[in-house]
């Protein structure tokens, strides 16, 4: 007889399996509909299936008290936990507008208990299906066994590492400084990088199914309830590299009142490494700045004119991928599918929780600031790019 297996395993192996299908099952009941965005009042008896076996595995591990091995182990089990109330949250067997404290206490205790003790907010994140969603067999975690989620977590778990590779290739420069003769390689490394995210990122929009992810993807990660707070939705750039890239390219500043606002926000729902690497970075001289003390003295100098080049490449391909993200993911994919909606399925449309037309002027702000845009109403770098264009005759 084989030995009874520890509920932690229990639970994972539920969120891989009979988890993923009873979502799948329900979503396919929606996506049958005329209104796709109904879920109220359908497939009753697969959602007391859902809240009842999650009930059932969680229980044991809220008594034991020991949430985990080691760091590894804590982070696995938050994800199962948060993918759980992910899914509560999607099928409206909870929403934050119109409860004040979560129904699901149980759930609540243990995200909350595992959450504190490493240091994240207790709510599953970016990482646990992205760069930290384990694969057994050559299956990762996920919501629903449906191809486009499948296709939108692969592929965005490729965009995430190309960006800490440019992220990574530009933080190296940080003891050789920007005037370095030997800067080139790094930026060649992460202007590589960063178009081989805009491939990436190119490839899932040509594939990705417009309607499945908009009703049958997208809606697991709404915002919901943690014992009594509301904690948003996990956002795909919740990993330290896309703002190390802001950071230390100069096109965004984190002394900027917008910006800093945007780093607070996210800093619990990133690994305690990643909040790390965020902070040291926060406090770095940009090699924009470090280029632009140059401008006047050194405009003729080989290195200068080297650098300045292959900087501004580099620059180039992440305005571009900010430019591509907006104006496709976000346009094409949200705010496309959001006008057909029926009025009342528009509350809490968002992963962060602000309406619609809010989190696209936010994100039209980010796009701007990352491409350099000429904008006077926000902290752009578009004069000071400029000069060093000027500079070189580019």
């Amino acid at each position: 007889m084989p030995p009874a297996m520890s509920p932690d395993v229990a639970l994972n192996q539920w969120i891989r399996h009979d988890f993923a299908a009873i979502n799948t099952a329900l979503e396919e009941l929606y996506f049958a509909q005329g209104d796709r965005a109904q879920v109220e009042g359908i497939g009753g008896e697969l959602k007391e299936e859902l809240v009842r076996r999650g009930e059932e595995l969680l229980a044991p591990l809220l008594a034991e008290g020991r949430t985990h091995d080691g760091f590894d182990g804590a982070l696995e089990l938050l994800g199962d936990v948060g993918m759980y109330l992910g899914a509560l949250r999607r099928h409206e067997l909870t929403n934050p507008d119109r409860e004040t404290t979560s129904p699901f206490a149980t759930a609540s205790a243990l995200a909350l208990h595992v959450g504190v003790s490493i240091g994240m907010a207790p709510r599953f994140a970016t990482a646990h299906l992205a760069t930290h969603n384990r694969a057994v067999g050559g299956l990762r975690r996920s919501f629903t066994t449906l191809h486009d989620e499948f296709l939108f977590i692969d592929e965005n778990t490729r965009g995430i590492f190309g960006l800490q590779s440019a992220a990574y290739a530009l933080t190296r420069l940080v003891p050789l400084g920007a005037s370095s003769p030997v800067a080139d390689v790094l930026f060649a490394e992460a202007e590589r990088a960063l178009k081989g995210v805009a491939a990436c990122n190119a490839r899932l929009f040509e594939t990705l199914d417009i309607d499945r992810f908009f009703y049958c993807v997208r809606p697991y990660y709404k915002p919901y309830r943690v014992g009594r707070q509301v904690y948003r939705g996990a956002n795909a750039g919740d990993f330290a590299g896309i703002n190390e890239i802001d950071l230390m390219l100069g096109l965004c500043r984190a002394s900027d009142p917008y910006y800093a606002q945007l780093l607070h926000e996210k800093l619990p729902y990133m690994l305690p490494a990643e909040q790390l690497r965020l902070r040291e970075c926060m406090s770095r001289r940009s090699i924009l700045d470090q280029l632009l003390d140059h401008v006047e003295t050194d405009r003729d100098a080989p290195w200068f004119v080297a650098n300045v080049r292959a900087f501004l490449g580099v620059c180039d391909a992440f305005g571009a991928i900010a430019a591509q993200h907006h104006d496709q993911l976000v346009s094409r994919f949200v705010a496309g599918p959001a006008q057909t909606m029926a009025p009342g399925h528009m509350q809490g449309i968002t992963a962060s929780g602000p309406p619609l037309e809010a989190l696209l002027r936010s994100l039209e702000i980010l796009r701007d600031l990352r491409m350099a845009a000429p904008r006077g109403d926000i902290a752009s770098r578009h004069e000071d790019m400029a000069r060093l264009r000027a500079a070189i005759g580019a």
